[in-house]
């Protein structure tokens, strides 16, 4: 593709366009004019009639341009001019930003965000919400205070169930050692009998989700 200068005065809109450009898509584009020059070719038929890069063009009449890199497309009939017009605006449109790689560069940036076509506050702030992402990902797998109050009792339970479960074996054997012997039983069931209040108060209680206390059932 071979592009060559001609002179905006030689240059001509279309009768008619299928793109409307707003006067902030001008200003954006004088922006990136003003900021980078042109980067992109006009487009043009045999009769230097625009069909790719009207909205360019009138950004660089408003700042005041002689003369603008043109690529003319020639031998196309009236049908393909018009379907090069829509394909153009069609298929640019289709593009989405990849958002990883938009906030990696805009961290990059070190806060120069001076960037056509984007508000800087905006920009500003799409770096304030990545950085709250990276520390969100960052947070992930930890454990919130109610998951860790989950695993405490959970624990506590098995331990309860644990201290249960050796006293009721130690009881067994205790009566399977004197199995005659009444006087013993008497004392192991008085002795069991005294040491319940204590073991239930140990074993059998909730967490007020509150206060934090434990409450005896």
């Amino acid at each position: 593709m071979k592009v060559i200068k001609k002179r905006l005065d030689d240059l001509k809109h279309p009768e008619k366009n299928v793109r409307i450009h707003s006067e902030q898509q001008i200003r954006e584009l004088k922006r990136s004019l003003e900021k980078f020059g042109q980067t992109r070719a006009l487009v043009v038929d045999e009769n230097n009639v625009i069909l790719i890069g009207n909205g360019l063009y009138e950004a660089m009449v408003s700042l005041g341009y002689q003369e603008a890199s043109v690529y003319v497309k020639t031998e196309l009939s009236e049908n393909d001019k018009k379907k090069l017009m829509i394909a153009d605006n069609k298929t640019y449109a289709l593009g989405i930003d990849n958002l990883d790689t938009l906030n990696e560069f805009l961290e990059e940036l070190q806060g120069d965000l001076d960037i056509p076509g984007y508000d800087e506050e905006i920009l500003q702030q799409m770096v304030a919400d990545a950085d709250e992402v990276t520390e969100k990902i960052s947070e992930y797998g930890t454990l919130d205070e109610s998951e860790i109050k989950k695993i405490k009792e959970a624990n506590e339970k098995r331990e309860q169930k644990a201290a249960a479960a050796e006293i009721s074996d130690n009881n067994s054997e205790n009566s399977s050692e004197n199995p005659n012997t009444s006087d013993n039983q008497s004392s192991e069931r008085q002795n069991t009998t005294e040491t319940e209040p204590e073991i239930t108060e140990t074993r059998k209680f909730v967490i007020c989700p509150n206060c934090g206390e434990k409450i005896w059932l």
